[in-house]
């Protein structure tokens, strides 16, 4: 049987790169060679220290626990389209000075479009703007 401490790390890793889908308990566990209660006490120790989440689901006429982890790695794809990349006063940005992130009006527009596109449900905008404006 591998340590405790191997078991978490082999286990959050699992959850972590089955994404915002999460993985069944049960299916983590064998995945991972582990008994049910070894896995168990692991989920919730995890779960503990605040790595993971778990959810209550029904499967197969039993009940168990889908686990998602609370935070996923940063992707390229999460910034490509940052303006402070291709921006030419970013050697002189820095948030002491006159050009600043925190009065830049590039950035804060691109932040508040990432925060509408998290918040807008798939579809919704395209719904609104298909309709009749009568």
């Amino acid at each position: 049987m591998p340590k405790r401490n191997d078991l978490e790390q082999k286990a959050l890793h699992s959850v972590i790169n089955t994404g915002y889908e999460g993985v069944l308990q049960s299916e983590l566990w064998r995945e991972l060679g582990a008994s049910s209660r070894e896995g168990s006490r692991v989920a919730i120790k995890l779960e503990e220290k605040g790595l993971i989440r778990r959810e209550k689901e029904l499967q197969g006429g039993r009940w168990t626990y889908r686990l998602f982890p609370k935070r996923l790695p940063a992707s390229i794809e999460s910034i490509v389209d940052c303006p402070c990349l291709l921006c030419p006063d970013n050697a002189r940005c820095d948030p002491t000075t006159t050009i600043s992130p925190k009065t830049c009006l590039k950035l804060t527009e691109w932040i508040l479009s990432i925060d509408k596109a998290e918040t807008d449900p798939p579809g919704e905008t395209d719904l609104a703007q298909g309709m009749d404006s009568r």
